[in-house]
């Protein structure tokens, strides 16, 4: 996923914050583990702590596994999610 399209999204969850204040808070969750992925590598190598690298790992694929397991609860009609069809 690229930036542009985080962008994308969390400007949409900014706008429409009052309407889906969940929605909001979680995304906030999804990004900050993003960065904690991102951040953690330095940690992990300085402190040798190799065990935490597949964790680091799936912390830099959470939004990406987000957003791709929303967009098929929405196409599957179990969760609407706005910010799909947003271009």
């Amino acid at each position: 996923m690229d930036l542009d399209t985080l962008q994308r999204i969390k400007r949409w969850h900014v706008l429409h914050q009052r309407d889906h204040p969940v929605e909001y808070h979680l995304w906030d969750a999804v990004l900050t583990l993003w960065l904690a992925g991102w951040v953690g590598w330095i940690p992990a190598f300085a402190l040798d702590a190799l065990w935490a690298v597949p964790l680091l790992v799936a912390a830099m694929w959470a939004p990406t596994l987000y957003v791709a397991a929303r967009v098929k609860a929405h196409r599957a009609r179990r969760l609407r999610c706005d910010w799909v069809s947003v271009p």
